[in-house]
């Protein structure tokens, strides 16, 4: 595997504070929060495959603002059917009985359909898909023609070598130095597939970070609120440089 299997880092964080500015609309009976940019466009788009805390999390809903204020018509469904994981959940939830229902057969007609919907109705000429965690996986299995055009993924969990391989398009990777999911190992195995490939990618490592940073750090600490504010930056250039036309 290019990503160790989830943990319990992967339901645990703070609760950030703010007021969303987009809205929970049904794409074909799935929830989802979708985010306009100012000028309304959906041509450049960006499917956000979220952690396992999901969609109605704030701290995601203002990271699908953000990008949507970058000029970027965001779709960000619910990929669990309801079945999301709150926040700090009990100690004692098993996390790896929970995935056993969230597996690819479960999670990719959701994505399917979503997409469909994006290249259909909502008129989405470019897509970039972005992968928190459970969602990182995702996104490089869809990373290939008329699929995903761009991907950028944050700490993965679940992460396969084959899948790592199959993308084709531009590839981004957010990680941390104290991650007990994406290790170092697993993160160097990763840069040595990608190296083989004739796709662009970079890895950017931060430190005074753990697993779940880009989406779930304490910004009450200034370092942790800058590490996740340079992972958004580095999303958003990724984009505007491989995304919009």
């Amino acid at each position: 595997m290019a990503s160790n299997q989830l943990s319990n880092c992967c339901i645990t964080g703070s609760l950030h504070e703010g007021d969303a500015k987009g809205s929970l609309q049904d794409i074909q009976n799935i929830s989802t929060y979708i985010a306009y940019p100012p000028d309304k466009s959906t041509k450049n788009a960006i499917l956000i495959i979220t952690d396992v805390i999901g969609h109605k999390l704030i701290n995601a809903q203002l990271i699908a603002d953000q990008f949507a204020a970058k000029g970027y018509f965001v779709v960000m469904p619910d990929m669990f059917n309801g079945d999301s994981v709150p926040l700090n959940r009990p100690e004692g939830f098993n996390i790896m009985d929970w995935v056993r229902n969230h597996s690819p057969l479960q999670t990719e007609p959701i994505i399917n359909t979503v997409l469909e919907e994006m290249r259909g109705k909502l008129g989405c000429q470019r897509i970039g898909g972005v992968g928190y965690c459970f969602g990182g996986k995702y996104v490089c299995r869809y990373l290939r023609a008329g699929l995903l055009d761009v991907g950028y993924i944050a700490h993965p969990t679940m992460l396969e070598g084959d899948e790592l391989r199959g993308v084709e398009g531009p590839l981004s990777i957010t990680a941390a130095v104290r991650d007990f999911v994406f290790v170092t190992a697993k993160r160097h195995e990763s840069e040595e597939i990608l190296d083989k490939l004739e796709v662009v990618h970079q890895v950017y490592l931060f430190s005074e970070v753990e697993h779940g940073f880009a989406v779930r750090c304490d910004l009450s600490k200034p370092r942790q609120r800058f590490a996740k504010e340079q992972a958004f930056c580095q999303a958003v250039a990724w984009f505007d440089h491989y995304l919009k036309e």
